[in-house]
């Protein structure tokens, strides 16, 4: 849950998007594409891949690496793209069980093609850290009901729906792998069927603001903190979107501050909280140089 302060620059912000985005589509999909490695390291990262950003960068673009690295990680790195980029080319695709199974078999091809495209059956119990996914008997059909509320429930504010999907979602673990990177695949799915870009979770915070959501929410079943973090993640992509359909000349946010006469620090903890329109970029804060704060 958010409040209407937050829910209110949402909305102003979805506005200006949408206005910008007519006959500028090529550009925001090329802005997107551009995202995919980002994408990719961060998802990876999340489930402990020891692939860089520029390890992924490099093995998407068919460069080589100079270390040795498992095989496994290479089609993880792979595979995520390739998923990522076909919702790009088509982004609006309801959301439907098929689905989720076929994205899950890309997901795990030549990884584990014993376990891709399926759900956990059988005796197949997964564990993560202190966690207990569903019992394996009824995977698929809590998945079936998640799905059937998540296109049927039409109260909840879009982003109260998402984030109880993704909590719902990880919390049953549907597959015996690929449960997390699914996941937030889905979320950018949810999003750009409502016609909103796709969000980067970033691995480096994961510990303070996404892994401690998890842990709460088979307790408490309480969203609120997810939707708070995808709100957040939300009026960046937006940022980023806008500056770059709008504005002249996009600078570091560590040079913007020095300009502005503003403390490193302050102007880092203004970024993460949305309160200036800041967005990060290969994984450094950006700002459009024109920007300026208003006096009150």
């Amino acid at each position: 849950m958010i409040n209407q302060t937050t829910r209110d620059k949402l909305k102003e912000l979805q506005v200006q998007f949408k206005k910008l985005a007519k006959g500028n589509e090529d550009l925001l999909k090329e802005i997107a594409i551009a995202e995919i490695p980002e994408m990719v390291y961060n998802s990876n990262a999340i489930e402990n891949s020891t692939l860089t950003l520029e390890d992924t960068e490099n093995i998407l673009s068919g460069g080589t690496i100079t270390r040795a690295v498992s095989i496994r990680e290479l089609f993880e790195a792979k595979n995520l793209a390739k998923i990522t980029e076909s919702l790009l080319i088509q982004p609006k695709q309801k959301l439907t069980v098929k689905m989720i199974l076929r994205l899950h078999k890309m997901l795990l091809t030549n990884i584990d093609d014993k376990i891709a495209g399926r759900f956990r059956s059988g005796k197949e119990w997964v564990r993560v850290g202190n966690h207990l996914g569903a019992n394996p008997l009824y995977t698929e059909g809590l998945i079936k009901e998640l799905v059937y509320d998540y296109n049927n429930n039409q109260t909840r504010f879009y982003l109260d729906s998402i984030a109880r999907f993704h909590a719902e979602f990880e919390t049953i673990h549907p597959f015996t792998d690929g449960n997390g990177r699914i996941g937030r695949v889905l979320i950018n799915l949810q999003l750009m069927n409502e016609g909103l870009p796709p969000i980067i979770i970033q691995n480096k915070s994961k510990h303070k603001e996404y892994y401690p959501l998890f842990t709460n929410y088979p307790v408490t079943l309480k969203i609120g903190g997810f939707t708070r973090l995808f709100a957040l993640l939300l009026q960046e992509s937006l940022h980023k979107r806008i500056a770059m359909l709008s504005d002249r000349k996009i600078i570091p946010l560590s040079l913007w501050a020095s300009q502005n006469r503003i403390m490193p620090n302050t102007a880092a903890n203004k970024a993460k909280r949305q309160t200036i329109p800041a967005f990060r970029l290969r994984e450094k804060w950006m700002i459009s140089a024109n920007f300026k704060l208003t006096k009150k």
